[in-house]
């Protein structure tokens, strides 16, 4: 018998078990894997579908525009740059690969080519008229009334010009230093003769599009609301910046450089000291792409190729205009609030809202968080409570990402003046993060945190808190367990969850993942929480197997994840051999799915999914329904290989009866979903779920925050 304990209505039986004994072999099967690289595209490719789904509202398809283009800069800073870096080694390290970088960059390159058109397509055939239709206008430099060039010449020399530094390219010494990101635009420039020989050849002048400081997008008078590009500003007035040529067309290019810090294989010194050396060094990495506009003549880019050293394949056509995640900032008029879906204001917690305490509401019962549904200002109230006690003497806390003003790290400097035992760890090998966790660091260091940074080779991801409290001649442990950062700006858009307690099975745990961190022992003793990299791997395998145990039983099995990615291969081995054992098994995957869901003989009794919408799904839930007595576990790992060999990294179990059933409801719409969800078959096609005939809209997201915000109403048992 299969469990199906969250099952969407309409889902199909799971089937009969196959008898044990005749599970096909898993060993060196060709095409069990998806490769990682592309299965990102895939994600990208659903974040794409949001900018052209006709029902999102128009300022959302930008904004999802805008991640888009934004993923896939990251993408080619890290991963490409990653791949790129392959192409160096020896034919004999090549062939231990297991797959030909060359190739795959090159495939990378075709599906990126592709998205791009599909993105350029949408942006100009149907986002652009249908701005127009509500009054808004995309304006270049040579469309535009005499009112406007006036108004736009003058801009450009009030608040432009002070900003611009252009230089004139003669030879290859003259070749400029590209900045990591920033866009740049090229110019023909020809002798200012009044005849010039056809065959003379242009020399070409460069400049930067000075973003920031300033705006990228400038509103010009005019009927309707009139927006221009801060390059084609500058392009109006490009004779004022290189006197003595006749300027001709100008193009816009844009470099992206390496972003990995290569520390990982650093276990010796001072580490602190080498990010910060490695930051200085990561705007001057290797190119990893060089973007240019795909109209540019080719002697233009050949030109620019030769200067700049570039290889071939650093070569990526775009489009007009370059780093269009700024279209996160797009203008937005006031009156048109009904192009964008209103806000999903965060909600009070039914109990804690009206808890003079935070700590004493947690000593009655654990309590459940779901962000940004509800509040965070819970977690900042229960760290600021714990400030000012007199009675805590002690914190511990794991920083991975801040935000720049965070309440949080200040929550922490206070409690250390007023003299508690306060004790940071600060990961400062959190990727685009490292310089602003160095800062809050140093600031925190000042006000008396004692701060312990990263272990060399190992990354702590798990987000921890642990207060102490004398409480009459006891002491009580309150514990802080979450999936997501302590980061008060990304909980307003984040999916994530979190629990506070005081339950002595698991604030002792935490107490040992600390003292650890501290380096007071050499691993984690736990009973409840599994710990990567020490018991979060076999945890998982162990409970696995009991699933497929108790399905060749006939009795309750089933599994139910739902994780940001699924790379690791023991453990999709681990889930292709439940499905062959007839586990009927249901994944929730927001991005990277090397698993094959549905590949006939492997993974038949597996289905896959993945949620796209408003909210970015980065919670992680492992279920297990365990002989009928179901497992709940959230964790802050996803099933990569490196979260669970090479960080640190927690899974917490769900005891709290209230705080399971809110996580199984969740679920539920989770797998409900027919509006935002996506399958993910065997090739990950991207196709909807969709509605069978009768079937009742299901937004997840939505239905969610409806549901608890009915909850504020009727409390539940």
């Amino acid at each position: 018998m299969t469990d199906q304990p969250v099952p969407p209505e309409g889902e199909p039986p799971a089937g009969d078990a196959k008898p044990p004994g005749t599970d096909r072999p898993l060993l060196d099967e060709p095409d069990l894997y998806a490769n990682r690289e592309i299965s990102w595209l895939a994600f990208n490719g659903r974040v794409l579908q949001e900018a052209i789904d006709p029902w999102v509202p128009l300022f959302d398809r930008l904004t999802f525009l805008a991640i888009f283009h934004s993923n896939l800069d990251e993408f080619f800073r890290v991963r490409v740059a990653s791949l790129r870096s392959l192409l160096r080694l020896k034919k004999k390290k090549l062939k231990t690969l297991g797959f030909r970088p060359g190739r795959l960059l090159r495939e990378i390159h075709f599906i990126v080519t592709s998205q791009q058109d599909t993105f350029g397509s949408a942006f100009r055939g149907k986002l652009l008229p249908e701005l127009e239709a509500n009054g808004i206008f995309l304006l270049h430099h040579r469309n535009l009334s005499s009112l406007q060039t006036a108004f736009l010449r003058q801009y450009f020399r009030d608040r432009v010009l002070p900003y611009l530094a252009p230089q004139v390219l003669e030879d290859k010494a003259d070749a400029p230093f590209l900045k990591e990101g920033r866009v740049y635009l090229v110019t023909e420039l020809w002798p200012d003769m009044e005849v010039t020989l056809a065959s003379e050849r242009p020399s070409y002048g460069i400049l930067e599009i000075p973003c920031p400081p300033l705006p990228r997008f400038v509103a010009a008078p005019g009927e309707g609301y009139n927006i221009l590009f801060l390059e084609d500003v500058i392009r109006l007035s490009l004779r004022e910046l290189f006197p003595g040529h006749e300027v001709g067309s100008a193009y816009a290019v844009t470099l992206s450089r390496d972003a990995e810090l290569y520390l990982e294989d650093e276990f010796q010194g001072d580490l602190v000291e080498k990010i910060r050396e490695s930051l200085r060094k990561r705007e001057a990495g290797v190119p990893s792409r060089f973007l240019y506009d795909f109209q540019a003549p080719y002697a233009l880019i050949a030109f620019m190729k030769e200067h700049l050293s570039l290889e071939e394949d650093d070569l990526v056509p775009g489009g007009r205009y370059h780093n269009l995640h700024d279209l996160i900032h797009f203008p937005r008029p006031g009156h048109l609030d009904h192009l964008a879906r209103g806000p999903l204001e965060p909600l009070p917690h039914p109990s804690l809202r009206r808890c003079p305490s935070i700590l004493d509401a947690v000593r009655e019962k654990d309590r459940i968080l779901h962000f940004p549904y509800q509040s965070y200002e819970y977690v900042v109230r229960f760290l600021e409570e714990s400030a000012r006690d007199p009675n805590v003497d002690r914190i511990w806390i794991t920083l991975y990402r801040v935000s720049e003003e965070s309440s949080v790290v200040r929550a922490l400097m206070a409690a250390a003046r007023r003299g508690a035992e306060v004790t940071a760890f600060v990961e400062v090998k959190a990727r685009f993060d490292e310089a602003r966790n160095l800062k809050w660091a140093a600031e925190m260091e000042r006000a008396g945190v004692r701060t312990v940074y990263s272990k060399p080779g190992i990354k702590v991801h798990a987000k921890l808190a642990l207060v102490s409290r004398r409480e009459g001649s006891d002491r009580r442990e309150y514990a802080y367990l979450a999936t997501g950062n302590f980061n008060e700006k990304t909980s307003r858009i984040y999916v994530d969850h979190a629990l506070l307690t005081a339950d002595l099975r698991l604030t002792g745990d935490v107490e040992q993942v600390f003292r650890y961190l501290w380096e007071e022992i050499e691993s984690p003793e736990c009973s409840h929480l599994l710990v990567a990299p020490f018991t979060m791997r076999d945890g998982l395998e162990d409970r696995i197997r009991v699933e497929v145990e108790e399905c060749r039983r006939g009795g309750i099995s089933g599994v139910v994840w739902k994780v940001n990615s699924l790379e690791d291969r023991r453990v999709i081995d681990s889930l292709y051999q439940a499905s062959q054992a007839g586990v009927r098994i249901n994944l929730i995957v927001r991005g990277i799915c090397c698993m094959r869901p549905g590949l006939p003989g492997f993974a038949d009794q597996v289905s896959a999914r993945s949620i796209v919408d408003r909210f970015l799904e980065h919670g992680r839930i492992l279920r297990f329904a365990n002989r009928g007595r179901a497992e709940l576990f959230l964790s802050s790992a996803d099933l990569m290989k490196r979260n669970l060999d090479h960080r640190v990294e927690v899974a917490f179990p769900i005891y709290d009866r209230l705080a399971r059933d809110e996580l199984e409801h969740f679920l539920h719409l989770q797998l409900a979903d027919n509006t935002k969800a996506r399958n993910l078959d065997p090739d990950q096609m991207n196709h909807y779920v969709g509605r069978r005939a009768g079937e009742p809209r299901v937004e997840a997201q939505d239905a969610f925050y409806r549901w608890l915000e009915e909850g504020l109403d009727t409390p539940r048992p």
